[in-house]
Formats: C-alpha cells, sequence, structure tokens
C-alpha cells in the first residue's frame, strides 16, 4: 500500500525520534483495517477493552475469594491456639489436683 502524500506530510512534522513509532502505527492500522474494515482499530479497541473488563472482574473475584480462604485459615489458626491453651490448663490443673 502506497504512503500518501498527507502521510508522508504528517511524518515529515515529527520530530525525527517518533516517526519509526508513528510509521509503525500507521502499518498497524492498516492491517487491522483489512482484516475488520467496518470498524478497524475502534473494533480491536473495544475487543481489548471488553478483555480488560471481564479479567479486572475475574481479578476481583479471585481477589474476594482469597480474603474468604485468608479469614478462614485465620479462624482455624486461633481456634487451634485456643484449643492448645485449653489442653495445657487442663493439663496443668490435673498435674497438681
Amino acid at each position: 500500500m502506497p504512503i500518501s502524500s498527507n502521510h508522508y506530510k504528517n511524518i515529515q512534522d515529527l520530530p525525527e525520534s517518533r516517526r519509526a513509532d508513528a510509521v509503525s502505527s500507521m502499518i498497524y492500522e492498516a492491517n487491522v483495517r483489512m482484516c475488520d474494515p467496518v470498524y478497524g482499530c475502534a473494533g480491536a479497541i473495544s475487543q481489548l477493552h471488553k478483555q480488560l473488563c471481564d479479567l479486572q472482574t475475574e481479578l476481583a473475584a479471585t481477589q474476594a475469594e482469597l480474603a474468604i480462604v485468608q479469614c478462614q485459615q485465620q479462624q482455624l489458626n486461633e481456634s487451634v491456639i485456643f484449643l492448645d491453651g485449653s489442653n495445657s490448663a487442663s493439663a496443668w490443673e490435673s498435674h497438681w489436683n
């Protein structure tokens, strides 16, 4: 696909350090437009946004599950400490009685 004079002018107006990125971006946009002529980059962005939202939802659910497991583990640890403490007291009392 030949580069149009408008694209060429736009590239020339950029600082030299940014020209390679601009050309890469134009190539990417052209390839996406060929794959999805109706939505182009907007379709790709929309798909990525949906994927990001889905992953954020999954992450939040996983974090909630982790918090529940940590809470259960803490309660279990506290129960074990309580039982160990009560067994020790019983053993101590029976030793002195």
